[in-house]
């Protein structure tokens, strides 16, 4: 009984010990595997990450978002790329020196702003006015002293010498037109004149007569009287009273108005507006406006013309 009792006592000193060994293997091999004491612990048999599902098609954004890079001039502006679109070109670009064809000008219509109003001006509608009550010319009172200059059976009188020079036509100005020009509509500024129960609108100028739904600018009827003219109309001496020559029209002071009067032969002018003809009579060249004739001289070394007076030769 007694030998047994020993056996027992002896085994469980055995796996007394035998465990005291194995914890303190334990110990020292978790030690190691901490690094020395501030270590983390990781189970002996280890864990596997949790799996991560990703679409097994992952597709890319066609856009690439906006990127801002600095300027390579140092000037530290800053350069916004667009973002890119894939297979995709832009082809509205805007080039600061390239026209919008919508906005091209039509070189046959007009449109002039004037006093708040706008003038639609059609030139493809031109027509010929056939008025020649203002291109009757007045007979001077001066006698002429060189001889006329004489073919084709009339006598072309004028007092200076003839000195050709090119039929430049002067422009008055974007408000003014020569005969036969059409407008849609006329400013606020035109006034209305009754010449022999005919009537006529006047404007900075310029003589309308009413033409298929608009007005067409024609010669300025002789009687026609208006309280003002442009202020740019030239004082004009025909040897007897000063006249007012402007846009190839006659005015004479009446009172407080100004009347519209035929040029009188020898009466010299600065310029010829927009309608003119340069016509070839013999060895000579005339301008001929309406049916008034014009010879280019010079006076003082300007070019100039003088009123012809044109007679048949009998």
């Amino acid at each position: 009984m007694k030998n047994i009792n020993k056996t027992i006592r002896k085994a469980a000193l055995v796996c007394l010990v035998g465990s005291f060994f194995l914890i303190s293997i334990d110990s020292l091999a978790q030690r190691r595997v901490g690094g020395g004491g501030g270590g983390v612990h990781r189970p002996s048999g280890g864990t596997q990450r949790p799996a991560v599902n990703r679409p097994s098609n992952q597709t890319r954004p066609a856009t690439r978002p906006a990127t801002t890079r600095p300027g390579s001039n140092g000037s530290g502006t800053k350069i916004t790329r667009p973002a890119n679109t894939s297979n995709t070109r832009i082809n509205n670009r805007t080039n600061s020196g390239t026209r919008n064809s919508n906005n091209t000008i039509n070189s046959g219509n007009r449109n002039t702003n004037i006093s708040g109003n706008t003038r639609n001006v059609d030139r493809s509608r031109d027509i010929t006015i056939n008025n020649n009550r203002n291109t009757v010319v007045r007979r001077n009172t001066v006698v002429y002293a060189r001889p006329p200059y004489v073919y084709g059976g009339y006598r072309y009188h004028a007092y200076n010498p003839y000195f050709f020079h090119p039929y430049t036509p002067f422009y008055y100005g974007p408000v003014w037109h020569p005969w036969g020009f059409f407008v849609a509509t006329l400013a606020v500024t035109a006034i209305v004149v009754s010449v022999e129960s005919t009537q006529y609108h006047y404007d900075q100028g310029v003589w309308y007569a009413p033409s298929n739904g608009g007005y067409t600018a024609v010669p300025a009827p002789v009687g026609g009287t208006v309280n003002n003219i442009p202020s740019g109309a030239q004082t004009v001496n025909t040897g007897t009273v000063n006249n007012y020559y402007y846009g190839g029209t006659y005015y004479e002071k009446d009172g407080s108005s100004y009347k519209v009067v035929p040029p009188t032969a020898g009466t010299i002018v600065d310029n010829l507006p927009e309608g003119g003809e340069e016509v070839t009579i013999g060895n000579v060249k005339y301008v001929k406006f309406g049916e008034t004739y014009y010879q280019p001289i010079q006076v003082d070394g300007k070019n100039k013309y003088e009123v012809v007076l044109v007679e048949k030769d009998s």
